[in-house]
């Protein structure tokens, strides 16, 4: 019989559980502003998760690239010092109505863990490090990694699944560069074979505003790798990208 004294000689043994991190995320994402709200909406998010020495050990990763995606848990690090909250105005309902907490994606949840499905890129050994690139994922660089496994595209995909709330039309904006901000593009990418022009079309695209300011037409800024980008929304929600400049 489940009873208050049960119950709490069971959460006793639980009290004092730790979880340690396996891995950092070395991510195209420096800030949260910009991040994609979801796994899978910027495809060319490139990066890679670093094994800390305890856990970058060959036998751990064995059979791992056999699987084009992989799950990933991690910690909203940066949430952490704001406490979580029992409800929340998700960006899905334009950050007016709250929803509990447990109904949504938000990184401020009682123990701040966060859950994506990326798309494994391959492994490498670097020195005594193992390294797992990953694309199209949605963490900011130096994300805490707490563990990592397989998607199994016949459990894992659930075809009936209902979206509730987040019934959303994915449909991106449409994106233009200056002249300058393309030549900047185009010698970035020669020099770091990263593809920034991509990167910036598909975050930028996503609408990265607040909710609350989606009607502003003000100059907004986020950085990407090394690369700080300018960029305003049009009346017509076109998105114009009028700067790109190194930072630092």
């Amino acid at each position: 019989m489940w009873t208050k004294e049960f119950e709490k000689e069971k959460m006793n043994g639980f009290a004092a559980y730790t979880i340690q991190p396996i891995g950092l995320v070395h991510s195209c994402f420096s800030e949260k502003f910009g991040i994609p709200r979801q796994p899978g909406l910027v495809s060319c998010a490139a990066g890679e998760i670093a094994l800390l020495p305890e856990f970058s050990r060959e036998e751990l990763l064995k059979e791992i690239s056999g699987f084009s995606h992989i799950w990933v848990s991690f910690l909203f690090h940066q949430a952490i010092s704001d406490g979580w909250r029992p409800t929340v105005r998700p960006p899905w309902l334009g950050g007016q109505k709250r929803v509990g907490v447990f109904a949504s994606r938000s990184p401020h949840r009682p123990n701040f863990i966060g859950l994506s499905a990326v798309r494994l890129e391959g492994v490498e050994k670097r020195d005594k490090t193992f390294f797992l690139k990953i694309s199209g994922f949605d963490m900011l660089d130096g994300t805490p990694v707490i563990d990592i496994r397989p998607y199994l595209p016949y459990s894992d995909k659930i075809d009936e699944a209902t979206p509730g709330y987040a019934d959303y039309d994915l449909k991106p904006n449409r994106v233009v560069l200056t002249a300058e901000s393309e030549a900047f593009c185009i010698e970035y990418e020669n020099r770091t074979g990263r593809k920034l022009r991509k990167l910036i079309e598909e975050v930028i695209g996503q609408d990265p505003r607040p909710a609350s300011q989606r009607k502003l037409h003000r100059e907004f800024g986020m950085t990407l790798w090394n690369v700080n980008c300018r960029f305003v929304f049009t009346e017509d929600d076109l998105a114009e990208i009028i700067s790109c400049e190194f930072i630092g």
